[in-house]
Order: structure tokens, then C-alpha cells, then sequence
């Protein structure tokens, strides 16, 4: 099936209304779950594949109250005022009434939203795994196409939204606040080892408290480095070493030294050549993760499996069947193989 040309030429026409209709639609038209929809969608993906990978992609996460939006919108206008476009496709949680997304980043990124050299676009997680929209990486494609060489990518920061955002951008941002304490706001030990850069926002509020949590920080981040990842060893300077920083997004202190690291970094790892490794594994990581995903949908639609998953199901909650007796007796109807029956 060919693209929908109107919304090709569009999404390629350059800055402009057409081309924020086009860039919404052609969104929209990426989270239908319709299968005349899917078609469509993947044929104008592949239409604009090459016209991808030219931004710089950022994930930003953080605890709520963290100030994410806040953070976004400053560093967005910082951005665009030195000649960037920017797109940030912001994650809410799900209503678990209607499904949709119920923050509504847009609002809450008033200024930056009504600059036409950015896009905003809110999206509902529709409860996928780690709170990040199962098209949000279709969606930074279709960004760039349109000529996006910043995309920002915000989580709501629950769960395993971390690692998801990390597992689809070239850099990720760590959100912090300044009271941090001893304990880090209980950090997770996993979410400090993906992150490329820590942010301690509203170093304002209490400049002593900012400076004790930058060098907890700092000091957590060496450890990791040097115990989870040996390569990264401090004296060469040919690598990136995770740092932390302090800003303060409100009154958009900062946010010159914030870039300035995000351009080493990106500096760094072009000439490293991690950068474009990254990018291949994402892919390649996107790709298997989109077949499990599809077949466990196929699995669980399949008639021989749903005539048996109530009985089976029930089998293994009452102890008379084990797990891994069972889960092979669904693939095997699944696949056609009656050896096992449960």
C-alpha cells in the first residue's frame, strides 16, 4: 500500500500550518490500532525514513513535582532562539476512564506551544510498559522527517519509564531536586547507571542543599562507572563520564552550561563512534520488541489458545499444572504442535 501522499508532501513542506496539520495526522494515524490504518501508517513511515536521523534525541524523566514541563518549556525557547526547532512528545499517564491523557502537557507548556518553530504532542501511555506511548518512537521519526533537530522525549517518570525513554534516545536527562538528602530520593540504583547527565533543577530554592546533592551524585555516578562499566575509565577523555549539574529552569539559570554539556556529549560520542552503534542497537532493539509484542497479541487472539487459557489458567492458580508445563501447552496449540496437551 502506497502513503497517503497528501500527508507525505505535508509532513515534508517545511515550518508552516500545512505542515503541523500534516506532522498531527499523520501522529494520529500512527496510533490507530485499525489494521487499514496500520498499513497506511507503516507504508508513509517507510516514505519517510530517509528524511530521519538527523536530531538529536533527549529523554528527559524525573519524580513528579520535579519540574520537568517547566524545565522543557525553558530549555525549548532557549533552543529556538538559537535557531533550532524543537519537538517534544510528552508522555501523560492514562485515564484509566477514557484512556486519554490527563496532565495535557500543552497547557502546562503554554509559550513554547504557541511558538510555530515548536511542536507539542501530548500523548496518553494507554497503559504500555513504563509509561511511554507505544508510538512515541514512530512518532520522533515522523519529527525529524518534518525538519525537528531537537526531539525531546518526556516520561512521566513512574515505573520502568526510565529505561524505556532511555532505550529510544541518544541522551538521557535525569531530573532531580536539591533536597535530596542522604538517601537521593531514593534513587534506584538502575536509574543513575542510564543516565547521561543529571540535572539538580531549582538549585535556587536552597543553594547548599544543591551543591551537597550535585556531589552525592557525582560521587554515585563514579561508582557506577567504574563498577558497572570498566570501560569508562575517568582518564580518558576520548569517552563521556555521566556528571551532575545544577540549574534552575524558573528563572532559566543555567541552561547555557546545560547545553554546552549536551553538545561534549553528543561531540564525544560521534567521534567515538557510539553514537551511531546507539542508534543500531535502538533499532534493531525496537524491532524484536514490536515481534513480541505481535505475537503475543496473535497468541492471545488465537482460537485454540482462548478455548483452553480459562481451563489451563485455572490449572496452574489451583497447583495442579506447573508454569512452564502450561505456557508449553499454549504454544504448542498455538503453533500447531498437539505433543503437549495440558
Amino acid at each position: 500500500m502506497s502513503a497517503a501522499p497528501s500527508l507525505l508532501q505535508g509532513v515534508l513542506a517545511g515550518p508552516g500550518a500545512v505542515q503541523r496539520r500534516a506532522i498531527a495526522k499523520t501522529i494520529t494515524l500512527l496510533e490507530s490500532t485499525r489494521a487499514d490504518h496500520r498499513a497506511q501508517a507503516d507504508a508513509l513511515l517507510t516514505e519517510l525514513l530517509p528524511h530521519t536521523g538527523r536530531s538529536l534525541r533527549l529523554g528527559i524523566s524525573g519524580v513528579p513535582g520535579v519540574g520537568k514541563s517547566t524545565f522543557i518549556e525553558a530549555l525549548g525557547l532557549f533552543l529556538i532562539a538559537r535557531g533550532h526547532r524543537v519537538a517534544v512528545l510528552a508522555v501523560d499517564p492514562s485515564s484509566s476512564v477514557s484512556g486519554g491523557s490527563i496532565l495535557g502537557d500543552k497547557t502546562r507548556m503554554e509559550r513554547l506551544s504557541m511558538d510555530e518553530r515548536a511542536y507539542i504532542r501530548p500523548s496518553p501511555s494507554s497503559g504500555t510498559l513504563g509509561g511511554v506511548a507505544d508510538k512515541t518512537r514512530e512518532a520522533m521519526l515522523v519529527c525529524e522527517a518534518a525538519g525537528y533537530d531537537i526531539v525531546i522525549v518526556e516520561t512521566v517518570g513512574v515505573g520502568q519509564s526510565e529505561t524505556a525513554v532511555a532505550g529510544m534516545t541518544d541522551m538521557y536527562v535525569l531530573l532531580q531536586l536539591p533536597n535530596a538528602g542522604d538517601d537521593l530520593q531514593a534513587i534506584k540504583k538502575g536509574v543513575m547507571e542510564l543516565a547521561d547527565l543529571v540535572v539538580i533543577n531549582k538549585a535556587d530554592l536552597d543553594a547548599a542543599a544543591a551543591t551537597r546533592a550535585q556531589a552525592q551524585i557525582a560521587s554515585s555516578l563514579r561508582l557506577y562507572g567504574l563498577h558497572g562499566h570498566p570501560d569508562h575509565a575517568h582518564h580518558d577523555m576520548a569517552l563521556w563520564h555521566p556528571k551532575a549539574i545544577q540549574l534552575s529552569a524558573l528563572k532559566s539559570l543555567g541552561l547555557e552550561a546545560f547545553w554546552a554539556e549536551v553538545e561534549t556529549f553528543h561531540r564525544l560520542q560521534t567521534d567515538n563512534g557510539r553514537f551511531a552503534q546507539k542508534r543500531q542497537q535502538q533499532a534493531l532493539a525496537w524491532m524484536w520488541e514490536r515481534i513480541q509484542s505481535g505475537l503475543r497479541q496473535r497468541f492471545s487472539e488465537a482460537d485454540a489458545v482462548r478455548a483452553r487459557l480459562a481451563s489451563t489458567t485455572e490449572r496452574v492458580l489451583q497447583g495442579q499444572l506447573a508454569p512452564s508445563t502450561a505456557a508449553r501447552a499454549l504454544l504448542g496449540l498455538f503453533f500447531g504442535d498437539n505433543t503437549h496437551h495440558a
